[in-house]
């Protein structure tokens, strides 16, 4: 389904949200100060605009309102975030994801409005470390503080067992919410408790960070 996002500040970071929602299907409007970084992304977007976003009216005016999600990046400038992030908070935007520099800065964000607060180089840190330590693990999503979703290759101590057996919910505190067998590219979402576990599946889970990480070590 197509929806339509404005991604403000085109440093790295923003450039590939706003090139990787465009190549998804998506409509994405993108504004920068810097004429080279608009220039950079005219053919990543639907619409890019050479503007100072810090402007209530402005923001107002090119429909953001509408939007299903506000993207801003602005680098290093906390305090340009944090007035675009109050504006949008003001002007109703459904979600606004803010690129934070601290956590100082991103506590300061969550009060004013942001819907989520971004920390691009510690999550990043924290999938890493993840593979390293659980290379089962195919993908690692942090999600609200303390949780995670983990998407893994069913570790062998699993092999030939049902979820019943396993009985995760209940010893470990993590759920397995979907399953995709690689072979027939099956995917089984809520699957029966009853469900045995191959070689070729790959377990989709739910918990704690704390409990996911015990679960696969």
């Amino acid at each position: 389904m197509k929806k339509r996002y404005c991604v403000i500040g085109l440093g790295s970071f923003g450039f590939h949200v706003a090139a990787t929602l465009y190549a998804d299907g998506h409509e994405v409007m993108a504004i920068d100060t810097d004429r080279d970084r608009i220039q950079a992304v005219r053919d990543h977007s639907s619409f890019a605009l050479l503007a100072d976003a810090a402007n209530k009216a402005f923001l107002d005016g090119q429909g953001v309102r509408e939007m299903d999600a506000v993207v801003v990046s602005t680098g290093e400038r906390s305090h340009l975030s944090t007035l675009i992030t109050l504006y949008l908070k003001e002007l109703g935007v459904r979600r606004i994801l803010v690129k934070a520099i601290s956590e100082d800065h991103g506590r300061i964000l969550e009060k004013i409005g942001a819907t989520d607060i971004i920390y691009p180089e510690k999550d990043m840190a924290r999938r890493i470390a993840h593979s390293l330590s659980s290379p089962n693990v195919l993908e690692f999503i942090p999600l609200a503080e303390d949780y995670s979703l983990s998407e893994t290759a069913a570790p062998r101590s699993f092999i030939g067992k049902t979820l019943i057996d396993l009985d995760l919910r209940n010893k470990h505190g993590v759920t397995v919410i979907a399953i995709k067998d690689m072979l027939t590219d099956q995917f089984i979402v809520a699957p029966s408790p009853t469900y045995l576990i191959k070689d070729s599946d790959v377990l989709i889970l739910i918990g704690k960070t704390v409990a996911i990480d015990r679960l696969l070590a």
